[in-house]
């Protein structure tokens, strides 16, 4: 019997977009570590109208078809803003990117990235960074090792092959993002519990919960902290208002005052560390569907969430403090207020940590004072146009 044509076309319609959704969950319905996103939030992710990063970028989605049957996906996107940056922290002009990529073969895969580099040379990139999908604070990187359990929430999960197939198609990696994992129920070393102490003996040092019903103002301060302490990072693009707004929509249901610190220094807020508890754990079961019975079985679970895993996504300390002993210190305490408080109150055993680039020493180091291990590493690959 013949092989069917291939075919890869832009995604144009609603069915199309739908498509686009549902492949992801055909071709992963083999693997058990896949956590199967809800439908919904996918298609927020792709509507211009529910995603802010839409504010300052472009994308053309693509579908493969053989006959009647959607055998792959992939996005081709542009970021305004990250061909404003510097071209030595990894964006600059000319330089587009491709994620969301699922394909049922190699040949598949070749063509899906064929696509997008022709969408992207038509726009006049001259440079591919992939995968990063959509934004690069969304799921950057290829999964290329720990493939052998589930991802956190926000992180990403693909198929051991896909790293074969990308390399074949001629790129390379350019940035490797890890992802760290600890047993929370621990006390840290005594090293690190000393410091802790001294800290506290230290009235200069204020570290605080966050107060939901000021959400917006705390999630403004925040940002502040953020976009300086990130600033000269690898990958950098600044977060904007409009990103703010609809992550804080997401966000906000499975935001915790006692999960999130702010740290101030002589009452002037210097530093940050937001956690979550593990939503993955929680939608697995649903397979992408809160229909008929899968949002009440959410709702109550997000009234007092029960998890084994928090995540910590994010951290900072104003750039004029970083690489200091101070800056070290109130990440230890931040790290161990929220450790307590995830065992006490949700019951939580494990901690994962990232993701953190392979150059960020300072993330690095914490993460091994107080006992950490690799357990997941993605890679940014490139490739000239």
């Amino acid at each position: 019997m013949a092989t069917l044509p291939l075919s890869i076309r832009p995604v144009a319609t609603k069915r199309d977009r739908k498509a686009f959704i549902d492949i992801a969950y055909r071709l992963n319905s083999d693997d058990p570590n896949w956590v199967p996103p809800l439908k919904a939030e996918e298609a927020g992710k792709i509507d211009p109208k529910k995603n802010g990063w839409f504010s300052h970028a472009i994308a053309q989605l693509f579908i493969a078809t053989r006959g009647d049957q959607v055998v792959g996906r992939i996005s081709a996107h542009i970021d305004t803003l990250a061909l404003t940056l510097p071209p030595e922290q990894g964006f600059g002009p000319g330089v587009g990117c491709w994620g969301m990529v699922e394909a049922e073969d190699r040949n598949v895969w070749r063509a899906l990235i064929s696509a997008a580099e022709g969408w992207l040379k038509q726009q006049g990139m001259t440079r591919a960074l992939g995968p990063i999908s959509l934004s690069v604070w969304e799921e950057p990187g290829l999964l290329v090792e720990g493939h052998d359990h589930p991802p956190t929430v926000m992180m990403g999960h693909h198929k051991p092959h896909y790293q074969e197939w990308v390399e074949e198609a001629g790129y390379q990696g350019v940035k490797t993002l890890y992802t760290y994992e600890l047993d929370i129920t621990k006390q840290f070393p005594p090293i690190v519990q000393r410091i802790v102490a001294a800290g506290e003996k230290n009235g200069r040092i204020t570290i605080r919960k966050v107060n939901k019903a000021k959400f917006a103002d705390e999630a403004a301060l925040i940002l502040a902290i953020l976009n300086d302490a990130w600033s000269d990072n690898w990958g950098f693009v600044p977060l904007t208002q409009p990103e703010i707004d609809d992550v804080g929509k997401k966000l906000k249901p499975i935001v915790f005052e006692d999960l999130i610190r702010i740290a101030e220094v002589d009452g002037e807020p210097v530093a940050f560390m937001i956690t979550l508890p593990d939503l993955n754990e929680a939608i697995k079961p649903l397979n992408g569907n809160l229909l008929p019975f899968g949002w009440a079985k959410l709702l109550l679970w997000l009234r007092a969430p029960k998890v084994r895993t928090m995540r910590v996504p994010l951290m900072g300390v104003v750039k004029r403090m970083q690489a200091s002993r101070l800056a070290s210190q109130l990440a230890l305490m931040m790290i161990e207020y929220i450790r307590r408080d995830a065992v006490t109150n949700f019951g939580a055993t494990r901690g994962e940590i990232g993701w953190i680039l392979d150059d960020n020493q300072g993330m690095r180091s914490i993460a091994e004072i107080i006992e950490c291990t690799v357990n997941k590493r993605y890679e940014i690959y490139e490739r000239t146009l």
